[in-house]
């Protein structure tokens, strides 16, 4: 008899999405990373989609990895994300608690009823003894499993290693000459051989439940009916299958979805930039530009704009999931940032820039500088450049910019500085002033004006970008090219 988790093996296995309870089951052993990210999402929205539940769950019985630091940035990274679940470890529940450092009774207790079937067995080998035994198998070109070295070993044999203080690790006996079979929602139809298996550890010899272990039990004492994950646990589902077979335990369905690699194709790694969303964060990247590049990466779908959660949600097709891997390209999450800061109201905007903008801003400068830099600003980064030159010392142009000035002339700049005087900071009177003065319209007026206040022959448009500068600075900028020296002296700039 094969384990399954399937309903209808001979008609592929149709997968039911009513009311999934799905998880995301990170470990806090470091930053939370993309490809996470997007397992976290996917997740999520199949819970919503089918009015369902979500549910977070902290793996962390690897003691000496895992950290409470990267627990508590786990979910302050999810929240932020605006990635919420309905019972987790801060929303314990009659299935908890969520915390794997909290359920050894669990483990025990299940433990204990393999240990009862004769399911389990000690085993004594040392990690040097496993490496060489697995680097022997590689070298003879099969495939690395464990031996089965301490599989038959007498009590007699196993008390002697015990009183050389040698503290074994369990491991669970895999039948033999069995296919495991089960459908995976996205890549099809799945067969193993149990032969091709081994016996894998389910209680490490500190005493604490290993992951194929407590992973299985865990999905089915909470309830998961859907695990979504990564497809590098793909060959791990026959193992917990049998787990779960062994303990009369339920099996969710199960689905892999692709990995997350580079534009060159190669695992998502450094090279490719920023990957957590920490540094994303750090750099001013949105969570609405994250969310909707990852949506659309290894799931297809009709929606191509801007989403939101709940959108995502109503949008979202577990049967349009790719089994290719998907490629990130940060150059695609800078279009949907730029989507995401075109969609921001000015007090988000001012709340997302403000580590940016001078921290005495008045309102007034404040939403017209908004006005003026945000169709033109990706990152905040990108703002800062025009908080120098709208705020601080008057630029200096670029020698080939200066010509522009000089052309304009002295009596050109001295009739803007005057309109300034007297208008403020309103550029069609200082325009019109001087037009009046020298007959220049179009590029030819405008340019020489561009270059004077701000420095640039580009950028926002100029008349917010005005209206945000204290109004000296307009005059003076101006002015300090309204005599004949001032504009010779743009030829040394």
């Amino acid at each position: 008899m094969s384990a399954k988790s399937d309903t209808s093996p001979a008609d592929g296995a149709r997968i039911e999405f009513v009311r999934a309870v799905t998880r995301f089951a990170p470990s806090p052993t470091g930053d939370l990373h993309l490809g996470n990210v997007r397992t976290a999402l996917f997740n999520l929205l199949l819970a919503r989609s089918s009015g369902g539940r979500f549910v977070l769950r902290i793996e962390d019985t690897d003691a000496d990895r895992s950290r409470e630091a990267h627990a508590a940035g786990l979910l302050e990274d999810l929240r932020w994300l605006g990635i919420d679940w309905d019972a987790g470890p801060d929303r314990e529940d009659e299935r908890g608690p969520y915390r794997q450092s909290e359920r050894a009774g669990v483990y025990a207790e299940h433990f204990a009823a393999l240990q009862r079937q004769g399911l389990v067995y000690p085993c004594f080998c040392s990690p040097l003894e496993l490496d060489l035994a697995r680097r022997a198998q590689l070298a003879a070109g099969r495939p690395p499993r464990y031996a089965g070295t301490c599989r038959d070993l007498s009590p007699e044999q196993q008390a002697r290693k015990r009183a050389q203080g040698i503290a074994p690790s369990w491991r669970f006996r895999v039948p033999s000459g069995r296919r495991i079979e089960f459908h995976d929602f996205v890549h099809g139809p799945q067969s193993f051989l149990s032969d091709d298996i081994g016996d894998f550890v389910v209680r490490r010899a500190d005493g604490s439940a290993a992951f194929f272990f407590n992973n299985a039990v865990d999905d089915a004492s909470m309830g998961i009916t859907h695990v979504l994950r990564g497809e590098d646990h793909l060959a791990n589902t026959p193992r917990q299958l049998l787990i779960l077979e062994a303990l009369g335990l339920p099996a969710p369905a199960y689905g892999h979805v692709s990995l997350l690699v580079g534009p060159d194709g190669a695992p998502l790694s450094k090279r490719h930039g920023a990957t957590s969303v920490r540094e994303l964060r750090e750099r001013g990247f949105t969570p609405g530009a994250i969310l909707n590049l990852l949506f659309r990466l290894g799931h297809s779908s009709p929606e191509h704009g801007f989403l939101t959660l709940e959108e995502m949600a109503r949008a979202f097709d577990p049967r349009h999931l790719g089994r290719s891997p998907a490629r990130f390209d940060e150059q695609q999450l800078r279009v949907w940032q730029k989507e995401a800061v075109h969609r921001m109201s000015l007090a988000d905007a001012r709340r997302w820039l403000a580590t940016a903008l001078p921290r005495d801003l008045d309102e007034h400068s404040a939403e017209a500088f908004l006005q003026a830099v945000l169709p033109n600003v990706v990152l905040p980064e990108d703002a800062r450049e025009w908080v120098a030159i709208v705020f601080g010392p008057a630029p200096v142009p670029s020698e080939e910019d200066a010509r522009l000035v000089r052309d304009a002339g002295a009596d050109f700049f001295a009739a803007a500085a005057q309109a300034a005087e007297r208008s403020g900071n309103d550029l069609s009177a200082i325009a019109a002033a001087a037009r009046a003065q020298s007959g220049r319209k179009g590029a030819a007026l405008y340019m020489p004006l561009r270059v004077a206040l701000t420095g640039r022959t580009h950028g926002p448009e100029l008349a917010p970008l005005l209206r945000a500068m204290p109004a000296h600075a307009v005059r003076e900028r101006l002015a300090r090219f309204a005599s004949s020296s001032a504009s010779k002296s743009t030829d040394a700039a």
